[in-house]
């Protein structure tokens, strides 16, 4: 049973203790064509974009690491509640810290790369939030320069 309704609020928020930022994590969700050969993996792959809700086009999942959950934990929910997907974490991209916001506060942020199993027809931000799979196009590409 997948829980439909997004957590919000920041009571249970994290935050750094050498810049005072939100800790942020998030992930990269992708998949393979399947019609696509298997000696071809770069014309395979599609990776999960979703719309900001602040209208700034589009980006990964991603939100708040909250007290009460891993860092895999918050992505599996971020990707649930933003994006709609279920999948494998992989390990850890990086962490990395960034400006946001009005005041340019610097937050810390960890992104996983995120396997997708599963799209559900219904996920707790679908109101607000569209997602899209991208799939790199190489038109006469020379990968070799």
């Amino acid at each position: 049973m997948v829980c439909l309704v997004a957590r919000q609020g920041r009571e249970f928020q994290r935050y750094s203790r050498s810049t005072g930022g939100r800790l942020v994590v998030g992930c990269i969700p992708y998949k393979f064509s399947i019609n696509c050969p298997d000696d071809d993996l770069i014309h395979a792959m599609k990776v999960l974009v979703i719309s900001s809700q602040k209208g700034y086009g589009m980006m990964f999942p991603k939100g708040g690491w909250e007290s009460d959950e891993t860092l895999k934990q918050a992505a599996y929910r971020e990707a649930l509640e933003e994006a709609g997907v279920q999948g494998n974490l992989e390990l850890r991209l990086g962490k990395w810290r960034h400006k946001s916001g009005a005041h340019s506060v610097v937050k810390e942020s960890v992104m996983f790369p995120l396997n997708v199993t599963e799209e559900l027809l219904h996920w707790p931000e679908m109101g607000v939030r569209q997602r899209r799979w991208w799939q790199k196009q190489w038109k006469d590409a020379n990968i070799n320069g």
